[in-house]
């Protein structure tokens, strides 16, 4: 597996020591504040994020999408494998947390920020121009959305997926097996590297003849990416 290097200031030993107390405490606060939406009481842990990392093959461009990624601590270590012609998509709902996403990648063009729900990937996909992602990653309690919007945006994620792509979750619960049945198989690990512990489960979209995968199918297209400012819920 090939990994790349980017220009984010985040390489920078110091500044990441610097913003990783800074999200820390901001992570703290709106646990305290939204207990449900954050679902820890601290980040993912290095082990962890290196796990999840793992599930993705950054060996050629690729466009990634991430659901609520808090303070980044992730989005982060994607950023940091992915090539210099990749992209990454960020929805975050917490307002707090998007602004300081967007603090932190200010200087990475390959990072979009999205304020809003993840609901919203389709539409972020169509105004950029990007026919469909490679990956798409998810932290978010899922377990706690009601059934219908939790298939509504099973079916969105699947849509969104190129054919082959990856939907990778890391989750206090293994409950959404259960529901995601239109993808072709799922395969699981209880991760106990994490406090709390975590499962991992990377759920495929099936195969077909005629497979490309999102970057194949933007160049197919021949369509360019906006590289607007990003626009807020």
């Amino acid at each position: 597996m090939i990994h790349y290097c980017n220009t984010s200031p985040l390489d920078n030993t110091e500044a990441q020591d610097d913003c990783s107390r800074l999200v820390s405490a901001l992570f703290f606060k709106r646990f305290l504040q939204r207990p449900f939406q954050i679902a820890s009481i601290v980040p993912s842990s290095k082990a962890l994020v290196e796990r999840v990392a793992s599930k993705m093959d950054f060996s050629q461009p690729r466009v990634i999408a991430e659901y609520g990624p808090g303070e980044g601590v992730h989005s982060r270590e994607i950023a940091r494998r992915m090539s210099p012609d990749s992209h990454l998509l960020l929805f975050e709902l917490d307002q707090a947390f998007a602004r300081d996403l967007e603090r932190q990648f200010a200087r990475d063009r390959r990072v979009h920020v999205t304020h809003g729900d993840a609901a919203r990937l389709p539409h972020e996909l169509k105004r950029r121009g990007i026919a469909a992602c490679d990956y798409i990653l998810s932290g978010i309690p899922l377990s706690i959305l009601k059934i219908d919007k939790k298939r509504a945006l099973l079916q969105k994620t699947h849509d969104a997926l190129a054919p082959g792509g990856s939907f990778v979750i890391y989750q206090v619960t293994n409950e959404l097996k259960q529901h995601a049945k239109l993808f072709e198989y799922a395969e699981s690990e209880y991760f106990l590297q994490n406090i709390p512990p975590m499962f991992i489960t990377v759920f495929q979209k099936a195969q077909s003849a005629q497979s490309l995968n999102g970057w194949e199918y933007r160049a197919a297209q021949r369509t360019p990416i906006g590289v607007g400012a990003d626009s807020s819920a």
